[in-house]
């Protein structure tokens, strides 16, 4: 009788474990997986949340913690997720609040969205937020605290070559000193330099005087002509904007392409300057760089004071997240500036022919701050238009006149030139 009651209690205790063994199971994979929810968030709710930032939505940082203190459960969450209209209009008290609270903007549903999934995502949201881990020292920085340089000093070169021709001008008096010794010692007789002074005997020689003046002449007038031939020609020119733009993150790690931002290159004579409004598509939610982004030359400090200065010119307040009306105009400097004598068309380049941005602008993607790359002179263009084919194939604007050239040259591709790029009219008016 005792072993019976002794099985029954022992299998009661085990069908107990394994209850609250699943129990805990259940509870844990409630929890939900961080990591697969930090690739649902990106995906599904990074537009428009970020987790410790007001943005379109609230931010999601302890959500779930946040509303089980205002006795929300998980559950509502759930629903308002997949189905936030539904919700309003169900007259749900808290979710009329939180749509009346963000400007009336409707969530976008998410059914497709599983328990799991949301189970993930809340999971991902109560994490804890993570310090900035202390940058190291660079290099350079490095270097410079510790009072080493890059190498050795221009100033302890120079003082050193003129140290060193100073012992040897010391030197060679010296030198002839001594042999003048010798020479008085062995009874040798020195004759001293007599005669007329050198540049008397210069004037007096004709011929000299004139290879001098033509000489002159000559270099002189080279020297002008290279003036004045730089006379308008700013290759290399690099102003310093009001807003700080780095073409190397936005064209080069982010690989945005020129004409989004230029986008009047494609159809008008100009590329245009693009409006804040442009750089406000993304920069709404881009309110700082990302750790990595700093560079010897600019910190992350740096770049994200120069987006508060966008976010000044153009009145957005962050917090809000909504304009304020009271807008600055930015006073950009200008970099490439042809005279008013030339014509230049960005469109018959750019969508007609073909061409790159990076031909006239050079490796823009590579450029931390924008500066001119090309002379942009007239024998620059008209050598770009002797050697550059233009792009006919799959373009109707050349059809006609490419079947009519080709037959005249007898070559299947054409130059610009023999396009007629090099008649006068074409780019002076």
């Amino acid at each position: 009788m005792k072993q019976v009651i002794h099985r029954k209690f022992s299998k009661n205790i085990f069908r107990l474990a394994i209850v609250i063994l699943l129990a805990f199971t259940t509870s844990i994979s409630a929890q939900g997986d961080p990591a697969k929810g930090k690739a649902l968030f990106n995906s599904n709710c990074a537009a428009c949340h970020q987790l410790d930032k007001k943005m379109t939505g609230p931010a999601l940082r302890d959500i779930e913690a946040r509303l089980s203190e205002e006795g929300i459960d998980k559950e509502w969450i759930h629903s308002w997720v997949r189905n936030s209209s539904g919700l309003i209009k169900s007259g749900d008290e808290y979710a009329n609040k939180i749509f009346n609270e963000f400007n009336n903007v409707p969530m976008t549903a998410f059914p497709q969205l599983s328990d799991e999934d949301l189970d993930n995502i809340l999971a991902y949201t109560a994490e804890k937020k993570a310090e900035p881990a202390p940058q190291a020292a660079t290099a350079v920085g490095a270097a410079k605290a510790s009072g080493e340089g890059d190498g050795i000093s221009n100033k302890i070169i120079l003082g050193a070559l003129v140290v060193l021709f100073a012992l040897l001008a010391m030197a060679l008096i010296l030198v002839r000193q001594t042999l003048n010794r010798f020479a008085e010692a062995k009874g040798v007789e020195v004759e001293q330099s007599s005669g007329l002074p050198l540049w008397k005997a210069f004037v007096q020689n004709q011929f000299l005087v004139l290879v001098t003046v033509v000489f002159f002449l000559l270099v002189g007038a080279y020297y002008a002509y290279g003036f004045m031939m730089q006379v308008g020609v700013d290759q290399g020119y690099q102003p310093v904007q009001p807003i700080h733009y780095s073409h190397k993150i936005h064209a080069g790690d982010n690989g945005i392409d020129c004409k989004y931002c230029h986008s009047s290159a494609r159809v008008s004579k100009t590329s245009g300057i693009p409006s804040l409004n442009v750089c406000m598509n993304c920069h709404k939610s881009i309110y700082e760089v990302a750790e990595t982004t700093g560079t010897p030359e600019h910190s992350k400090e740096f770049y994200d004071g120069e987006i508060q200065k966008l976010y000044k010119a153009v009145g957005w307040d962050d917090t809000e997240q909504k304009y304020t009306g009271e807008s600055q105009p930015v006073k950009w400097v200008r970099i490439h500036n042809l005279p008013d004598f030339v014509y230049f068309n960005h469109s018959q380049h750019v969508t007609v022919a073909g061409v790159e941005c990076q031909t006239c602008h050079g490796p823009v993607e590579e450029m931390e701050v924008m500066y001119q790359y090309a002379p942009l002179t007239m024998g620059w263009c008209i050598n770009c238009h002797r050697e550059t084919n233009v792009k006919v194939k799959d373009n109707d604007y050349y059809t006609k006149i490419h079947e009519e050239l080709s037959k005249k040259y007898g070559v299947d591709e054409l130059t610009a030139a023999q396009m007629g790029a090099l008649e006068c009219g074409k780019c002076h008016y």
